[in-house]
C-alpha cells in the first residue's frame, strides 16, 4: 500500500474592505500527476480536505486545513493541472486587514509555506497589479517605454541611446564610440597585406 504524505501547500493573500474581488486567499497544493478520478477535494467555509494519488510517484497525498476565518466556497475558483491544484478562495468577510495566518491553529506545519511569488505586503497590495494581466493592455503611460507601449516591435533600436560616446569599450564600437572601428580594421588590412607579400617573397628567395 502506498504511503500517505502531506503535500506541499503554498499560500498568499489579498484583502479589501470594499472590493470582494480583491479579498481572497491564494492556495496551491503541489501534487504532480494526480488524475481527476483519483482526487477528492472537499471545500467548506471553514476547512479544506484534500486527498489524491500521484500516478507517477505512486504516492497518496492527504491534507486537512482548518482556516483562520471563513471563506465562500461558491465564489472560490479551482484550477487543476498536471503539476498542482491552484485555488483562489474568496474570504467571506470584507476586511482591510490580512489574516494573521492561514490556519485556525498557530502551530507551524512543515508542508505549509508562504508563496513568495504571489505574496505582497499588506501596505503595498493596492499598488500591485492583478495576476490575470488583463490591465496590461495599455502600457503607453509607463515611464521609460518611449510611448511605444508594451509592443517592442514598434521600437527602432537604432535610435535608442542617441549619444553613444560613453560606450567606447563596447564591442562593435571604436575607442571613441562612434563606430569607427570598421575604418580602423580597414586600415589594418591594408597595412598587413604588403607585410604578408614581403614575407612570402622572402621565403621564395
Amino acid at each position: 500500500m502506498a504511503e500517505t504524505v502531506a503535500p506541499e501547500v503554498l499560500w498568499a493573500q489579498r484583502s479589501s474592505s470594499a472590493d470582494a474581488t480583491k479579498n481572497y486567499i491564494y492556495l496551491t497544493i503541489n501534487v504532480p500527476d494526480v488524475p481527476k478520478e483519483d482526487l477528492q477535494l472537499d471545500l467548506k467555509p471553514t476547512a479544506l480536505i484534500f486527498s489524491g494519488t500521484s500516478g507517477t510517484l505512486k504516492r497518496k497525498y492527504h491534507v486537512e486545513l482548518n482556516f483562520y476565518a471563513e471563506i465562500d466556497p461558491a465564489e472560490s475558483k479551482i484550477n487543476h493541472t498536471g503539476k498542482n491544484i491552484e485555488m483562489r478562495l474568496q474570504k467571506k468577510e470584507l476586511k482591510e486587514e490580512y489574516w494573521p495566518r492561514l490556519l485556525k491553529d498557530a502551530k507551524k506545519l512543515h508542508y505549509l509555506k508562504t508563496d513568495f511569488d504571489k505574496w505582497v505586503d499588506e501596505d503595498e497590495q493596492n499598488e500591485t497589479p492583478e495576476d490575470d494581466m488583463s490591465q496590461f493592455g495599455g502600457m503607453n503611460g509607463m515611464p521609460g517605454m518611449g510611448g511605444a507601449g508594451g509592443d517592442f516591435g514598434g521600437i527602432d533600436f537604432s535610435k535608442l541611446g542617441g549619444d553613444m560616446s560613453g560606450l567606447g569599450g563596447m564591442p562593435g564600437l571604436g575607442e571613441d564610440g562612434d563606430g569607427a572601428e570598421d575604418d580602423d580594421s580597414g586600415d589594418d588590412d591594408e597595412d598587413e597585406m604588403p607585410a604578408l607579400e614581403d614575407e612570402g617573397t622572402a621565403k621564395k628567395a
